[in-house]
């Protein structure tokens, strides 16, 4: 979750880099699923959640491709920290129940993809 900031202030960025990050962020999340959600219960209504979520996302990608002719994944400060909710969460999951954590993620994830949206839409932070 550091990668970018350290690749900036060391000026060690790149396009390949950028994108690359993306794809490490979409495995990670990809594998954390796969390995977390065989062993909790997630309820009907949280599954919905998360599904609104994904599609919002899949459609921020094909707005970018349509609107700016490239793939769009910006690094907004609310995708950060969506990151980092999520990297926690499996950390909690033994001292806190997921009624009160897996709320808190969702509305930070719902958060940011809206704003990923809206950015994507009036061409902010759109390299």
């Amino acid at each position: 979750m550091v990668d970018g900031t350290v690749a900036r202030r060391t000026k060690a960025v790149s396009e390949f880099g950028a994108k690359l990050d993306t794809v490490a962020d979409i495995a990670f999340i990809s594998v954390s699923s796969f390995k977390i959600f065989p062993i909790i219960h997630i309820q009907k209504w949280l599954w919905a959640w998360v599904s609104i979520i994904a599609v919002i996302k899949i459609g921020n990608y094909i707005w970018g491709i349509i609107y700016h002719k490239k793939i769009v994944s910006l690094h907004t400060i609310s995708n950060k920290i969506t990151g980092l909710f999520l990297f926690i969460l499996p950390l909690t999951l033994h001292f806190v129940e997921m009624q009160y954590s897996v709320p808190v993620v969702c509305a930070m994830a719902t958060f940011s993809a809206i704003q990923e949206g809206y950015y994507i839409g009036t061409g902010r932070e759109i390299v």
